[in-house]
């Protein structure tokens, strides 16, 4: 079983090394990362690189594909880009076709989401249900033979219900525990319905600063 996580430049981490370090473990699978060109790529941060090893064209037809989100998904999910035309491609043999976080943008963009649910970060909702997926808060969502995780941290919780899917219960149960995932946050302010008003107008005014520092346009659907 062949996964593809498909990068960008400026992609979010944790929403592909989240998915990574739980998909790695189910035995059989080879779990490949790729991007349009070989060598470094940088994430949204600027910070993290990794040294790609692999194009979106050496991966046409993976039996599992995943694309994590970033600020630069607003621009991006328009048709003609390398990551949405290889979800495109992709799509019609994939076993599943996942995202996280704004990565459902790009699927959307590819036509991946078409009058299924799905979800995104929440600050995206609106800009989903453009790309013409019926929008829902939910952290996970599966529709078909499509999963979408919410906003970062659910890519983990999108990876284990893929993998309760993919290996059984049990596996997803060994990988939980294997990795110790058992969230138990020293503050609930996890989610803009348990976020004070204050919080939530701020994370959003942050958000906003750094898609117009990286020159983020809202890309049409």
């Amino acid at each position: 079983m062949k996964i593809a996580i498909g990068l960008y430049p400026g992609f979010t981490a944790l929403d592909a090394i989240g998915p990574y370090q739980v998909l790695v473990q189910i035995p059989d699978a080879e779990v490949v990362i790729c991007a349009e060109h070989l060598g470094d790529l940088a994430d949204d941060m600027g910070h993290l690189h990794l040294d790609i090893a692999h194009t979106l064209d050496d991966v046409p037809t993976p039996d599992v594909l995943l694309v994590p989100g970033g600020v630069v998904t607003r621009t991006l999910a328009i048709p003609g880009t390398p990551i949405v035309e290889w979800i495109r491609d992709a799509h019609p043999t994939t076993t599943w076709t996942t995202s996280v976080c704004t990565g459902s943008l790009l699927l959307g963009a590819a036509g991946v989401l078409d009058g299924l649910r799905a979800t995104t970060h929440w600050c995206s909702l609106d800009l989903l249900a453009a790309h013409g997926a019926t929008a829902t808060s939910e952290r996970v969502v599966i529709d078909g033979r499509v999963i979408t995780g919410a906003g970062v941290s659910a890519g983990i919780d999108m990876a284990l219900t893929l993998v309760e899917r993919l290996a059984g219960v049990e596996m997803a149960q060994a990988i939980q525990l294997g990795i110790e995932y058992d969230p138990r946050p020293p503050v609930d302010a996890g989610s803009p319905d348990k976020a004070p008003p204050e919080i939530r107008d701020l994370v959003a005014a942050v958000l906003a600063e750094a898609e117009s520092a990286a020159g983020v346009t809202t890309a049409p659907a």
